[in-house]
This record gives C-alpha cells, structure tokens and sequence, in this order.
C-alpha cells in the first residue's frame, strides 16, 4: 500500500546535516521539499519510496532534504510561552512533576500584582496546583522554591531540551540525522 502524499513530509537539515530545529522538528510538506528540490535551493540526501511524477519528469519523493547554504540560529530565542516549558522541560519547577503542554501555565516569582516582570528570568514552568497554591506571594512567602534558578536559554539549549521530547511520527531515513547520541547497534 502506497503512503498518502500527505504522510511524506521531508526533515530539513541544515547545511552541516543537523536538523534545523529539533521542536518542534523541522519538517516541510512533500509540495515544499519537491519545489526546493527542483530549484536546486535543497540536496535531497534520502527518498520515500514513493515517486512523484509531472507532465514531463518523475522523481523519488524527498524524505530528507539539506540546505546548501547554512542558516545560522537565532542567538536569543524568542520569549514564549512554549519556549519557557521547553527550557523547563514541561516540567512544574515547584513539584517537579512532568506534564503535557495543556496542563502547564507559568509563574512570575515576584508576582505581576507586585511589579515583577514577564521576562525569562522572573517566570517559570507550574502545573495549576502549585500557581494556584503560590498565588501572588514571593518564593520566601509561600516557601515554594523553583528547581531551578530560571534565565534566557541560548537557542542550542532550547534545541537540546528538544530532543528529548521526539515527535510523534520518525520515518526510518530521518533516524541517522536526529539522534547523533544515540547507542549504536554493533555490528
């Protein structure tokens, strides 16, 4: 059985074979990949084993794609929402406990109604309890205390704490370019 177009969406690399973002992971649609493709903007280092055709040429859908020119990262990483809980690793800072992106809400140490700020070095990663228990008081007055002392990630922080948390979906020829420490099989 053939894989629905829609089901082959092609890993973007980097001019030095590393993913250009790890999460959310750097994925084009198949249009997007065979237009690279075909301009010669992309080299195409593994295929689906799937074949796209036009009125005059055929060829093998892109599963991996390269950039040949390098793009370099952003130094400072955008303040987010989900930027925070990846830097926390979409973990509450107070009870340490992991949850999914939906259950997380973030924290002012010096609360907001007592002039802190929204900036990576006044907000934190909590889960609704423990906002909820903390309230509007400092850290010393609810004597709950982040895990961690927060402050700006750098983009490479923010793309390593990425790859713990793989996406849904891996085909087979993406492995060899997202899990450079990975155990590997002997031979």
């Amino acid at each position: 059985m053939e894989l629905a177009l829609e089901a082959c969406p092609a890993l973007v690399l980097n001019a030095d074979f590393r993913p250009l973002s790890y999460y959310p992971l750097s994925l084009w649609s198949w249009q997007e990949a065979v237009k690279a493709a075909v301009s010669g903007r992309v080299n195409v280092v593994s295929v689906y084993n799937r074949m796209v055709r036009s009125p005059s040429q055929a060829m093998a859908l892109p599963s991996v794609i390269s950039l040949k020119e390098y793009v370099p990262a952003a130094r400072r990483p955008a303040f987010t929402r989900f930027n925070v809980f990846l830097r926390d690793s979409f973990t509450c800072q107070y009870c340490g406990d992991p949850f999914p992106t939906h259950d997380l809400t973030f924290d002012h140490l010096v609360p907001r109604s007592r002039g802190g700020r929204t900036v990576w070095e006044n907000v934190v990663t909590a889960c609704s309890p423990c906002n909820l228990t903390k309230g509007d008081q400092l850290c010393h007055e609810a004597e709950m205390y982040p895990m961690v002392r927060p402050g700006q990630p750098s983009s490479f922080e923010l793309q390593e704490n990425g790859r713990a948390f793989p996406p849904n979906y891996l085909h087979e020829s993406w492995r060899d370019f997202l899990y450079w420490d990975t155990e590997l099989d002997p031979v």
